[in-house]
């Protein structure tokens, strides 16, 4: 483990190698079962509010229904998630065939907003624990692919989520981290 500033990094962040494999994974992360979606700072209640209006064209029937019934989050301060179609899909998921794609992340890239996503979701599938003073991966079969697709092109995780990392750490923490782990590797 190293400490960046006071985030403690686990060194499976450094050690794993990952890279995301759409057309293998078919966007599993945004459909896990499991009746919540993802986790949410109370500060992205108001940019899902903000950013629903302008995505909401990208989003399957089913999805819209649900958001008309249950409404976009689940939860309350402390404790908000993205809501969820029958336990599954996050209400945010749109499909571009058979994969499960984000409609905030498509906004973000057409340049209709600003917002790239929940932070939870960017950092995938590193987790944020112990109140924002701890980083980990965390492993879920479903992102085998992305494991094999890691490993075969030697892209370390903490430099696949580097752009998500400076989001939530800044670009000088992330710098940091990045010749620390160099450091440790030679």
């Amino acid at each position: 483990m190293v400490i960046i500033g006071e985030i403690s990094v686990d060194n499976s962040v450094s050690e794993t190698r990952f890279a995301c494999d759409l057309n293998a994974c078919k966007g599993a992360c945004c459909t896990f079962p499991g009746g919540r979606g993802a986790p949410l700072n109370d500060n992205e209640v108001s940019e899902i509010a903000q950013a629903f209006p302008i995505m909401k064209d990208y989003l399957p029937a089913v999805h819209l229904e649900t958001i008309e019934r249950e409404g976009l989050i689940d939860g309350e301060p402390g404790n908000y998630a993205t809501q969820c179609v029958d336990g599954k899909a996050c209400v945010f998921v749109y499909y571009d065939g058979d994969i499960a794609k984000c409609a905030f992340e498509r906004a973000f890239y057409e340049k209709k907003t600003t917002w790239p996503k929940p932070i939870s979701c960017h950092l995938f599938p590193i987790r944020i624990r112990k109140e924002g003073k701890e980083i980990q991966y965390e492993y879920f079969s479903e992102c085998v692919p992305a494991l094999a697709r890691g490993e075969k092109e030697d892209i370390p995780l903490h430099r696949f989520v580097s752009a998500p990392l400076e989001r939530a750490f800044g670009m000088i923490w992330y710098q940091q981290l990045n010749e620390t782990i160099n450091m440790k590797r030679s």
